[in-house]
């Protein structure tokens, strides 16, 4: 049986003859939207988990900082160039919060950790609130070595609702709360192309494809 990675979903081995970037997550979701935003960069984008990586600590307060010590600890596991995001959900409501604590969310009301029952604390816990005006934030970092003094560094961030109860089956995350005015729709309803257009995921993902075209090229 083969132990090579392979590409999100289709059971092949990942295309050895195109240069590799590891992505430092271990979630999915990001790497089936990643994958297809940094296609056109011609590399393969590869899971940290199929690389054997463990996961880096994250004790920081910002979302860049994060993003960089991940990208530092897959780096340095692997060799190789390594691109980490770091996202969250920031509530007006809630000064900003929960940000860099978003995927732990749920887990300060009790519940174990999840996309689903992150939803159910958000919305629990937004019960009777009527400033509803959310921010989905990425901060992409990317780096060519484990040792790279000059990091790239691109963020995206997309302006919406929360909404009263989820909707929609796509996506991951907070996206079937995630409302969006300008759809008036969640971005778990969007086709996935028109919500990789205007994610806070895509916008910093196409800044990154220009600043990686411009500083590694």
């Amino acid at each position: 049986m083969s132990t090579e990675p392979s590409e999100l979903g289709t059971g092949r081995p990942l295309d050895t003859g195109r240069p590799r970037i590891v992505l430092a997550s271990n979630n999915r979701g990001k790497l089936a939207e990643l994958q297809q935003m940094f296609a056109p960069l011609g590399y393969a984008l590869v899971c940290q988990a199929d690389l054997g990586v463990p996961e880096a600590p994250e004790p920081h307060r910002t979302f860049v900082e994060n993003a960089l010590a991940k990208a530092r600890n897959a780096s340095a596991h692997t060799g190789l160039p390594a691109i980490a995001d770091d996202a969250g959900l920031c509530v007006d409501a809630f000064g900003g919060l929960p940000g860099v604590d978003t995927a732990y969310y749920a887990t300060q009301f009790g519940y174990p950790k999840s996309d689903d029952n992150n939803v159910r604390a958000l919305l629990e816990q937004m019960e009777g609130e009527s400033n509803r005006r959310a921010a989905m934030v990425s901060t992409l970092v990317a780096l060519r070595s484990a040792h790279d003094p000059e990091p790239l560094i691109a963020s995206g961030r997309a302006v919406g609702e929360i909404a009263r109860a989820p909707v929609g089956s796509n996506g991951f995350g907070f996206d079937p709360v995630m409302w969006m005015p300008e759809f008036g729709q969640t971005f778990a309803q969007l086709p996935v192309a028109i919500k990789n257009a205007n994610s806070h995921r895509g916008r910093a993902a196409r800044q990154m494809v220009e600043l990686i075209r411009e500083r590694w090229a």
